[in-house]
């Protein structure tokens, strides 16, 4: 296993949850079957929020890390601490957009509360491969809705945002091209982003049977 060979072996062994978390039912599981225009970009502030906690609590312990001596968290920090700045701007864009005040919840996903239990800068690149690829999926469908709303303005704004999320794989491969020592790294870096995009599927699938949805179709 190498770098270059990592996302695709990501994509394989996890094809069908990715195929399905970006059908169309992903926004119908975001928005809790409220398809308007507001709750829409309200569940994709409160994504690009959590993601932008996540990213800063990487960033702030790996920077504390590297102040103890470890050489290995510095690049790491300033991955995490980029990766972060971008998720509050996409905040900011997003929060722009709406016609209302917005209050972020404090509540966590379970992919992110996943991420957040993670340590190791092999763990984190690892995860952030696993959520770039599923959020990739369910980005592609905020897009739609917004071309099928014939909102172009809107659909540009969250294609920017999904090109930055598809640049998180290159990012987490980079990390784990710098940290990966043995096959045995490689090999738990494939078992956490697997674990990733598994959980947020899991929660996806269980936020559809909770309406009396079959998460199983992929349009």
């Amino acid at each position: 296993m190498d770098a270059d060979a990592f996302p695709d072996a990501v994509r394989d062994a996890k094809a069908t949850e990715l195929d399905r978390l970006g059908s169309q039912q992903a926004l119908v599981a975001l928005t809790d079957a409220d398809l308007g225009v507001e709750q829409v970009l309200r569940a994709a502030a409160q994504s690009e929020h959590t993601a932008s906690e996540t990213f800063t609590a990487w960033a702030e312990s790996a920077a504390e890390a590297s102040e103890a001596a470890d050489a290995d968290a510095t690049d790491a920090a300033e991955e995490f601490a980029a990766l972060a700045d971008d998720e509050r701007d996409h905040y900011d864009r997003v929060v722009a957009q709406l016609d209302g005040e917005f209050t972020p919840a404090d509540a966590v996903d379970p992919m992110h509360e996943y991420l957040r239990g993670l340590d190791a800068t092999v763990e984190r690149a690892a995860g952030l491969v696993g959520r770039s690829l599923a959020s990739d999926r369910t980005q592609l469908q905020v897009v739609n809705f917004f071309v099928n709303e014939a909102d172009e303005r809107r659909a540009d704004l969250f294609r920017d945002l999904r090109s930055d999320t598809q640049a998180g794989v290159e990012t987490g491969t980079d990390l784990l091209a710098a940290h990966c020592q043995r096959d045995d790294d490689w090999e738990r870096a494939r078992e956490v982003a697997a674990e990733t995009v598994q959980i947020a599927y899991d929660d996806y699938a269980e936020t559809l049977q909770g309406m009396g949805l079959d998460p199983k179709p992929i349009c």
